[in-house]
């Protein structure tokens, strides 16, 4: 069965599509991502550039503007529904994962 187009994210297209809940710049990103997950999520400037383009394709993020050879995105209404969907998503795997971790000794999982 072939994969639906963005049916789920990696971790650095969700931290971008995050970041731009707020208008920034590339660098800005590469910031915020690295300060919101305190260094254990980071992004280089050639994975960022490539989801930025491919993002901005997709009609996920648009730009908002430029200044200096620097581009600020921001997201757009369906970068907002991909982006609560796969938190959504990631909300779904942290329930199933404390039923079964937090179920008392004994009990059998099937």
């Amino acid at each position: 069965m072939a994969r639906k187009k963005l049916d789920t994210l990696t971790e650095q297209m969700y931290y971008v599509l995050l970041s731009l809940t707020q208008e920034r710049h590339g660098y800005a990103i590469m910031q915020y991502v690295a300060a919101l997950t305190q260094g254990r999520v980071a992004i280089g400037a050639g994975t960022l550039y490539a989801l930025l383009g491919r993002f901005e394709k997709e009609g996920l993020i648009c730009l908002a503007g430029q200044e200096e050879n620097r581009k600020r995105y921001l997201l757009t209404q369906e970068g907002r529904r991909v982006l609560e969907e796969e938190w959504e998503r990631l909300q779904r795997l942290v329930a199933d994962g404390a039923r079964v971790l937090r179920e008392e000794d004994g009990h059998e999982t099937s």
